[in-house]
């Protein structure tokens, strides 16, 4: 039988039994579309957080450059205004756009502080509003009204307090002196996470805090520029120039790697999420392998009049396999469309968006074709193997 014979006639043979083939079919389609849907969430997560780590959205990249004191107890910053000057003067031949020091992290400072006379090294927060979630051990919280009105007040960790008060509950309405400004000591909060051992409003630090130093520089790369050999120059030359190389040493996270590393554990977990998901195209496989064994039962006069008009076991077994690749093939595009839009939809309630590409599609055509020929190949051979003799009797 020639290929379009083939094709034709599996497909008249799947509409024949059409209530049987699209519920046969839904197994493929839900799967699919679970496996799709998962993945194409999975590469829009992966795309998103490269991304945000890696480049601005106009495609500068940056990197950050920190200071490390041979002294721990040190309270002097490793970079200020002379080490801005060093990079703006070499930054054409670094590739550099810009160089700024950054003054906290994420909202979290360490300098010198002054209580009751004794100078200490401490972690403060810097508040830009009012945390209920804070619990007070004594006195009261640092209010919104505080913050924005930008009162000098401040709360100190209850571990600090013991260390210099002895009883915590007499550092309230003492002063705790940071970068000049007194602060008003308004409340003993419990050390949940050892972390911070003051904390501040931010807007009233920021005030104070006007010269421009800082342990952290963040260097702004131009597009296209190689970041990683780009700041390893910059590393040697502050190492060898930097306003306190003597005193300690430059060094930077290589991003190349860590972002490698983000990238393989979001597609690991994605992968893995998939192949449970996957679990569902196993079982709609046997589904497949039981209807098309149905199939071959109900149809053995068919396959011995074929047999009888010249078809060979070849033509009947490709036959037989073709019609369980197209149940599961157009049941894979049908799960495509509906992995790829559920995945559309979904993503417009996050902060990302789904990436669908033609490899999603050939997943899930190559995925849906292989479910039909390994299941489909036992029911095709049993049909190819039937004796005409056997059958006329």
């Amino acid at each position: 039988m020639r290929a379009a014979e083939l094709f034709f006639t599996a497909i008249r043979s799947l509409l024949a039994n059409r209530r049987r083939s699209i519920l046969t079919m839904l197994g493929i389609v839900i799967g699919i579309a679970s496996v799709i849907t998962i993945i194409s969430l999975g590469k829009g997560v992966e795309k998103a957080t490269l991304k945000n780590l890696q480049a601005s959205n106009s495609g500068k990249q940056s990197t950050v450059v920190e200071y490390y004191a041979d002294d721990l107890n040190a309270a002097e910053s490793g970079f200020n205004e002379s080490d801005l000057s060093l990079l703006n003067s070499a930054g054409a031949s670094f590739g550099l756009a810009e160089a700024h020091i950054i003054n906290d992290d994420n909202g979290t400072v360490d300098v010198q502080a002054s209580l009751n006379g004794s100078e200490q090294n401490v972690t403060v927060k810097l508040l830009k509003r009012s945390s209920s979630e804070q619990e007070i051990s004594a006195g009261h919280n640092i209010s919104q009204n505080n913050i924005t009105f930008a009162d000098p007040v401040a709360l100190i960790s209850k571990k600090l307090a013991a260390s210099i008060y002895i009883q915590p509950n007499r550092a309230l309405d003492t002063a705790v002196i940071v970068n000049g400004i007194s602060y008003h000591v308004i409340g003993v909060f419990e050390n949940a996470d050892d972390f911070h051992d003051i904390m501040i409003p931010k807007n009233v630090y920021e005030k104070s805090n006007i010269s421009n130093v800082g342990n952290k520089l963040k260097l702004v790369f131009n597009r296209g520029e190689n970041v990683s050999k780009q700041t390893k120059k910059i590393v040697s030359l502050l190492n060898k120039q930097g306003s306190h190389h003597l005193q300690g040493s430059y060094e930077h996270i290589e991003m190349g790697s860590i972002l490698k590393g983000i990238g393989s554990v979001i597609n690991s977990l994605t992968y893995f999420i998939s192949a449970i998901a996957g679990i569902s195209l196993f079982i709609a496989g046997i589904g497949v392998m039981n209807m098309m064994y149905i199939s071959v039962s109900e149809r053995t006069r068919e396959i011995g009049i074929r047999l009888a008009i010249g078809a060979t076991p070849k033509n009947i077994l490709f036959q037989f396999l073709l019609e369980a690749v197209l149940l599961t093939g157009i049941g894979g595009l049908i799960g495509f469309g509906i992995g790829g839009g559920l995945a559309w939809l979904i993503s417009l309630f996050l902060p990302f968006r789904a990436v669908i590409g033609v490899g999603s599609f050939l997943l899930a055509f190559c995925v849906s074709t292989f479910v039909g020929i390994l299941f489909g190949i036992l029911p095709a051979k049993n049909a190819a193997n039937k004796n005409l003799i056997d059958i006329l009797r």
